[in-house]
C-alpha cells in the first residue's frame, strides 16, 4: 500500500470541509493552515492531523517568512508533499510555499494568471482572447490616453480582490482622478477597464492534464457587481445544454485554461456577453471552487461535487495516477440567495418539490432548485426573488 501523503491545505475562509474529508478518505494526512479568528468554526478536526492558526484576518496579511519558518519546522518530521489553496486569497501564498520548498504544483508566475486581474488581461490580450479595453494605473499618460480613446463609463477594479469586491463605477474623467487620488499609494493595486452592460456567465470546471475534463456553464441572472453594489438578490441558473452560448463559452474556457498554464485544479471563470455587439469577453478566472454556494448548484445539476472531485484529482496527480471525471447528470438547476431582515428567516413558505437545498446561515435566506425542465427553474427563481424581496430581503449596500 502506498504511504500516506501529507497535504497542507490553506484557507483564510471557513470552507472546503468536503475537500478535507475527501483528501483524508484517499489515504492522506491533512494539515490545515488558517486564521486564528476561524479557530472556533466547525472544521473536521476528527480527520485533520494538525491545525495551524495565524493571528492576521486574511492570508494576504500573513508574513511569508513566518509561514516558511513554521512549515520548515513541521517538515523536519512531517515533510509536506502537496500544498493546496482552498480560497482565492490563498493562491499566492500557496504558490510561494511551493516555490520555496520545491513542492510540485502551480508556481508563482502561473498563479498570478489566476489571481491578478491585470496579469489575466495582459495574458489574454497577448493570445487574442477578447477582453474589455483596459489599462494599468502605473502611468498618468496611459490613463489619459485610455480616457481619450475609450468612452465612459469605466470600472476601477482591484487587481487581487475576489468577485465584485472593491469595484468602482466611474462616469467621467473628473470623477476618475478624484477616485485615483483617494487610492493614493495603493493606486498601482488597481486597473481601469471599460464598462459595458451585458449578461455575465460563469464556467465551473475540473481540469486535468492541462484541459477541462468537467465543465458546467451558468448564467448570473443578477450580475455580481449589481448584487455587491446595489444590495440586490443573488441568482444564477445553469445554461441550456448544447446551446450555442454553452458551446462557445466551453471553447473559450478551454482556451483560457491552456493559455494561462492550468495543469490541474478546480477553476471558476467569468465572461460577459456584450449587450451592443453580442460578443463574449473574458472577465476573470481563478484556480478554486466557486463561492456563493455555486458548487452546491453545480452538484444539484450534475450530481458532481466540485470539492470532492478536486480532492480526488489532487490525490491522483500527487501519486502520478490518471484521473477520470465522473459522468455528469443533466438536470437544470438554479440558486437564489439574499441577506435577510431577520436572524433566522423561516423559509417554510417555499414548498415546491424542486427545492433541493436550503441555506442555514444567520441573517440569510437561500434556496437551490433542480428540475429536468429548464423553463421551470427560471419561473421558480423569478417567483422566489419576488417573495424574498417583499418579505425577507435586507440590503447590504447601505442605500
Amino acid at each position: 500500500m502506498a504511504r500516506p501523503l501529507n497535504f497542507l491545505c490553506i484557507s483564510s475562509e471557513f470552507k472546503g470541509q468536503t475537500f478535507l474529508r475527501t483528501c483524508h478518505e484517499q489515504g492522506n494526512n491533512v494539515y490545515l493552515l488558517t486564521c486564528e479568528h476561524l479557530r472556533g468554526e466547525d472544521w473536521p478536526h476528527d480527520i485533520i492531523r494538525d491545525s495551524f492558526y495565524l493571528p492576521e484576518k486574511t492570508s494576504a496579511d500573513w508574513k511569508i517568512e513566518d509561514v516558511i519558518a513554521g512549515l520548515a519546522f513541521t517538515s523536519r518530521h512531517n515533510p509536506i508533499d502537496r500544498v493546496v489553496a482552498l480560497d482565492d486569497f490563498d493562491v499566492e501564498i500557496a504558490a510561494n510555499l511551493r516555490e520555496y520548498f520545491r513542492i510540485p504544483g502551480m508556481g508563482q508566475t502561473t498563479a498570478r494568471h489566476f489571481r491578478d486581474k491585470l496579469s489575466m488581461r495582459m495574458k489574454a490580450a497577448e493570445h487574442g482572447i477578447p477582453i474589455p479595453a483596459f489599462t494599468a494605473l502605473f502611468s498618468d499618460d496611459a490613463v489619459n490616453h485610455f480616457c481619450k480613446t475609450v468612452p465612459a463609463p469605466w470600472l476601477i477594479k482591484p487587481r487581487t480582490a475576489a468577485s465584485a469586491s472593491g469595484i468602482q463605477k466611474i462616469t467621467n474623467t473628473d470623477e476618475l482622478w478624484e477616485a485615483l487620488n483617494k487610492l493614493g499609494e495603493k493606486r498601482h493595486e488597481y486597473l481601469l477597464e471599460s464598462f459595458a452592460p451585458g449578461i455575465v456567465y460563469h464556467v465551473d470546471s475540473i481540469n486535468a492534464q492541462g484541459k477541462p475534463v468537467f465543465t458546467l456553464v451558468s448564467e448570473y441572472l443578477d450580475t455580481p457587481f449589481e448584487v455587491a453594489h446595489g444590495g440586490g438578490i443573488f441568482r444564477s441558473q445553469t445554461l441550456k445544454r448544447n446551446s450555442a452560448e454553452e458551446k462557445e463559452l466551453k471553447k473559450l474556457n478551454a482556451e483560457i485554461m491552456e493559455v494561462f498554464g492550468m495543469q490541474y485544479s478546480a477553476s471558476h471563470t467569468e465572461f460577459i456577453k456584450d449587450e451592443a455587439s453580442g460578443l463574449f469577453y473574458f472577465l476573470e478566472t481563478s484556480s478554486r471552487v466557486a463561492g456563493a454556494h455555486l458548487s452546491e448548484m453545480v452538484e444539484a445539476a450534475t450530481g458532481i461535487s466540485l470539492w470532492r472531485e478536486w480532492a480526488i484529482l489532487e490525490d491522483r496527480m500527487a501519486r502520478s495516477k490518471p484521473y477520470k471525471a465522473p459522468k455528469p447528470e443533466k438536470r437544470n438547476a438554479g440558486i437564489v440567495v439574499s441577506l435577510a431582515r431577520m436572524e433566522h428567516p423561516d423559509d417554510s413558505v417555499f414548498t415546491d418539490s424542486e427545492i433541493v437545498w436550503r441555506m442555514k446561515k444567520d441573517w440569510h435566506i437561500g434556496l437551490i432548485v433542480a428540475s429536468n425542465r429548464y423553463d421551470k427553474i427560471r419561473k421558480l427563481l423569478d417567483k422566489y426573488a419576488e417573495t424574498i424581496a417583499s418579505d425577507f430581503h435586507a440590503s447590504g449596500s447601505g442605500t
